[in-house]
C-alpha cells in the first residue's frame, strides 16, 4: 500500500501519480452490488458520501460529493483523495487518514477543508469509518456535510459577540441590561465607576437603591410607557446618590430589545455622568443674565423684565418708574486708583443701591458706570422722586479701600409711565433724556423726564447734525482774545477761541455747542480746526514782526483731544507746515482735563516739552487745585478764573483767596494770567499783586483774526479808562 493512508511514513512521497498510473483497482462481485446499494442511497441525500481504498484512492463519490469537489464520480475514481484537500491542511489530513487506516473498525469525526480543481473552498464535517476488512467494502467510508456556510454564520456571530462585548464591557459609557422587571442583569465598569458600587452590589436589583428620593418614580415612569407601546427608545435626566453620597445628575437612554414576535426580552441601558455640564451651562446661563463686577442682573436680563413690566402696567394699571443713574466722573478713579479699585467701587455702589431698593424690583449694571433701576406698583409721581434722592442718598457717605477713601456721586435720569403710554414711549431712550437734563442742570441730583425734554433733545441731535455740516462749509471761525503783559498792556499774545455763525439762526454760544461736540466725535474735528487756524493765523503775526516779538497763541483742548493719541502728531505735522517756532503755541485745558488720566497726561505733557509747545492750566481754582498734582504738571501758565478777578473787590475775603493764588503761581515760577478783567479797578489790584499777564472785556473781546492782526505790537495803556477798546465790534 505504498503511497496509501495506511503507512505515515508515505506522507512524503506522492502516491497519487502511483495511483493514476496503477488504475482503478479490481472489483468483486459483491462490492460490486454493495456500491449499487449505496449510489441509490447517496443520490437521495444532500450529504458527501465517498470511498477510498487502502491506498488513498478513490472508489466512489455520490453527486454531493461530485457537488463539492467539482468533478465528476468517473472522472474522480481511481484518483488520490489528497489531490481535493486544501494544499495547506494536507500534511495534518494526512495523518488524520493514516490514523483511520491503521485502526480497523473505527470511526472519527474531523473537520477539513476541501479544494476542488476549479479553486473552490469549502469546509466539510467527515466521519471516517475504516471498513477495509469487510469484504463487500473493503475501503474507507467517508460520510460528509458541507457547514461552509455554517461555519461562516458561526464565524459572524462571534465577531457580533466580540463587538458587542467590546461595545458593553470596554464602553467608556456606562451601560447596563435589566429584565423586563427593570432588576439588573449585567452592568459594565464604567457604569460602576459611574455610582460608586461593584458588579456584585448592584446584579438583581434596580435603580431605586442609589436614585435620590425626589427622583424615584422617574425610571418607573419611562418603564410603563415603553412597556405600553406608547414609547420606543426614551431619554430622561435623573440624580443618582453614589456610593460615597455624592449626587450626581445622569442623563439615561432606555432601549427595548424585543425577539422576532417584537416581545421585550430586556431593556439596554446607555447613560451619562451630566454633572459638571450642568454646572457649567447654569454657570454660562449666569454670566450671560448677570454682571461679572456687581452680580447684579446685566442689561439682557433688564430688558427682559422690562417688558414682562410693560404687559402687567397694560393688564393692571398703575405706575411703573425706571431710574438711569450714572456714575459722576467715574473715569477719574480708574485713571488715578486703577481699574482694582474702580471694580471695588463698583460692587460699592452696587450694595448701596440695593440696600435701599426693594427686593421685588429688579436692579442691573446697565454698563460702564451706568446703574438701570426699575420700580414697579408706584402710587405717584411722589414715589419716583422719593425713590432717586433714596437712591442718591445711599452714596452720601465716602468709599474706604484700604487707605483710600473715595467721595462718588451719581447723576438719575428718571421716567415714569403708566398703562397709557407703556407700549409707545421708549423707555431707556427717554430715561437718557432725563439723565442728560440731570448733568446738565444739576450734576450729582436728578431729572423727571417730561415731552418737551425729547424736543430739546430732538433740538440738540440737529444741532450736532447743522455743526457738522458747518464744519464743513467753513461757517466755524476762530476769532483771537487778547492778552497784555502787565502793567504796561502790550501785547504779547492771543486765545483763539471757536465762534459759530450759523446760516439761519445767526450766533450760536459756544456753551451750546461745544459741550454737543464733546458727546461726539466732532469735537476732534473742531479740536484740528482751530489748531490749524492758530497755527497758520501766529505765523502771519511771526512774518510781521520776527519770531521773538511776535505774540504766541493759545488754543483749548478738551478732555477727548487732549488725550487722543493722534494730537502730538497733528501739531508736529501744523507746526512744520506753516513754519511756526514751537514756543508760540501754548494748549489750554483745564484741572479736570489734566488729572482725570494722569499718567496719559504726563506722556503727552513729556511729548509736547520735548516739542517745545507750552501748557496752560485754565480755570485755575475752580478745580481740584491739587499742589500735588499741580507740581507734576509742572505748567508754563496759570489762567486764574475770572470769578476770583471779578469777586475780589467784593469782599476782603476774595481778595486773599486772589492775592493767594497770584502768590502762589510767583513762587512756583510759572506765569499767571487773570481772565475776565472788566474794571480799571480790576486792572489795578492785579497789577498790585505783580501778577503778569491778563485777558477780558478791557482790553478787548475776540475778534477776528484781521483784526487780531492790527493789535499786534500794540498796547491798550493810553484806552484804559474806556471799558471796551473795540465798542463797535461785531464779535458774538
Amino acid at each position: 500500500m505504498n503511497g496509501g493512508f495506511s503507512h505515515p511514513d508515505g506522507l512524503n512521497r506522492d502516491p497519487a501519480l502511483e495511483s493514476v498510473n496503477a488504475g482503478p483497482p479490481a472489483m468483486g462481485i459483491e462490492e460490486v452490488e454493495y456500491l449499487s446499494l449505496l449510489d441509490a442511497v447517496g443520490r437521495n441525500t444532500t450529504d458527501l458520501i465517498a470511498i477510498v481504498d487502502a491506498e488513498g484512492r478513490v472508489v466512489y463519490g455520490n453527486p454531493g460529493a461530485q457537488k463539492v469537489f467539482g468533478v465528476t464520480t468517473k472522472q474522480a475514481v481511481g484518483t488520490q483523495a489528497r489531490l481535493y484537500l486544501h494544499p495547506d491542511d494536507l500534511k495534518q489530513n494526512l495523518k488524520f487518514f493514516a490514523e483511520v487506516v491503521a485502526t480497523p473498525g473505527s470511526s472519527v469525526r474531523q473537520e477539513i477543508r476541501t479544494s476542488s480543481p476549479a479553486g473552490e473552498v469549502r469546509q466539510i464535517e467527515v466521519v471516517c469509518t475504516n471498513l477495509l476488512d469487510d469484504p463487500s467494502i473493503h475501503g474507507i467510508v467517508i460520510n460528509g456535510k458541507d457547514v461552509t456556510e455554517r461555519n461562516e454564520y458561526v464565524a459572524q456571530l462571534q465577531a457580533l459577540e466580540e463587538r458587542f462585548r467590546v461595545a458593553f464591557e470596554e464602553n467608556m459609557a456606562p451601560m447596563s441590561f435589566t429584565d423586563v422587571n427593570d432588576c439588573i442583569l449585567d452592568v459594565n465598569d464604567a457604569f460602576c465607576e459611574m455610582v460608586g458600587f461593584s458588579r456584585l452590589e448592584l446584579l438583581g436589583h434596580d435603580t431605586t437603591p442609589f436614585t435620590v428620593p425626589d427622583d424615584i418614580g422617574v425610571t418607573e415612569e419611562t418603564h410603563d410607557r415603553v412597556v405600553s407601546g406608547k414609547a420606543n427608545r426614551v431619554r430622561y435626566v435623573k440624580r443618582y446618590q453614589r456610593k460615597d453620597g455624592r449626587v450626581i445628575d445622569v442623563e439615561v437612554s432606555r432601549s427595548p430589545a424585543r425577539d422576532a414576535n417584537g416581545k421585550i426580552l430586556y431593556f439596554v441601558f446607555s447613560e451619562r455622568d451630566i454633572t459638571e455640564e450642568r454646572k457649567l451651562t447654569a454657570q454660562l446661563s449666569h454670566q450671560a443674565l448677570y454682571d461679572s463686577i456687581t452680580g447684579l442682573p446685566n442689561r439682557s436680563l433688564m430688558e427682559n423684565h422690562l417688558a414682562k413690566a410693560r404687559a402687567n402696567v397694560l393688564r393692571h394699571g398703575g405706575l411703573n418708574a425706571l431710574f438711569l443713574l450714572d456714575l459722576d466722573d467715574f473715569k477719574g478713579v480708574n485713571d488715578t486708583q486703577g481699574h482694582p479699585i474702580g471694580d471695588e467701587l463698583l460692587m460699592g455702589v452696587a450694595r448701596r443701591f440695593e440696600g435701599v431698593t426693594r427686593p421685588t424690583d429688579t436692579l442691573c449694571r446697565f454698563g460702564g458706570d451706568e446703574f438701570l433701576y426699575l420700580a414697579e406698583g408706584l402710587e405717584s409721581l411722589t414715589d419716583a422722586e422719593s425713590i432717586a434722592r433714596r437712591l442718591l442718598s445711599a452714596l452720601d457717605a465716602p468709599f474706604h479701600f484700604l487707605d483710600i477713601a473715595i467721595e462718588q456721586r451719581a447723576s438719575v435720569g428718571v421716567v415714569v409711565w403708566g398703562a397709557e403710554d407703556s407700549t409707545d414711549i421708549d423707555l431707556l431712550q427717554n430715561a437718557d433724556v432725563a439723565l442728560y437734563e440731570a448733568k446738565r442742570l444739576n450734576r450729582g441730583g436728578f431729572a423727571i423726564f417730561e415731552t418737551s425734554m425729547h424736543e430739546e433733545a430732538s433740538n440738540r441731535f440737529l444741532l450736532i447734525q447743522d455743526l457738522r455740516n458747518s464744519l464743513a462749509r467753513g461757517d466755524l471761525q476762530l476769532y483771537y482774545q487778547p492778552v497784555v503783559n502787565l502793567p504796561d498792556t502790550s501785547v504779547v499774545g492771543f486765545e483763539g477761541l471757536i465762534r459759530w455763525h450759523h446760516p439761519e439762526r445767526g450766533w450760536i454760544s459756544p456753551s451750546e455747542f461745544i459741550p454737543l461736540a464733546e458727546r461726539s466725535d466732532t469735537i476732534f474735528d473742531i479740536g484740528s480746526f482751530a489748531i490749524e487756524s492758530a497755527v497758520a493765523t501766529a505765523s502771519s503775526w511771526v512774518r510781521k514782526t520776527s519770531a521773538e516779538d511776535a505774540p504766541w497763541v493759545s488754543v483749548n483742548l478738551s478732555a477727548k483731544q487732549f488725550h487722543s493719541p493722534g494730537l502730538v502728531p497733528l501739531i508736529e505735522a501744523t507746526l512744520r507746515q506753516h513754519h511756526l517756532p514751537p514756543s508760540k503755541l501754548i494748549l489750554e485745558i483745564t484741572e479736570g482735563v489734566a488729572i482725570s488720566n494722569i499718567g496719559e497726561t504726563m506722556k503727552t505733557l513729556n511729548h509736547l516739552d520735548r516739542i517745545g509747545v507750552g501748557l496752560a492750566l485754565d480755570d485755575f481754582g475752580t478745580g481740584f487745585s491739587s499742589l500735588s498734582y499741580l507740581a507734576k504738571i509742572n505748567p508754563r501758565m496759570i489762567k486764574v478764573d475770572q470769578s476770583f478777578v471779578q469777586l475780589a473787590s467784593a469782599s476782603a475775603r476774595d481778595a486773599t483767596l486772589l492775592e493767594a493764588i497770584v502768590t502762589l503761581g510767583r513762587n512756583l515760577n510759572v506765569t499767571m494770567l487773570a481772565e475776565g478783567v472788566e474794571t480799571r479797578d480790576q486792572y489795578l489790584r492785579l497789577v498790585g499783586l505783580k501778577c503778569k499777564l491778563a485777558q477780558g472785556f478791557l482790553f478787548s473781546p475776540a475778534v477776528p483774526a484781521n483784526r487780531a492782526s492790527l493789535m499786534v505790537g500794540g498796547s491798550f495803556e493810553a484806552n484804559l479808562a474806556q471799558t471796551r477798546l473795540f465798542s463797535n465790534s461785531q464779535n458774538p
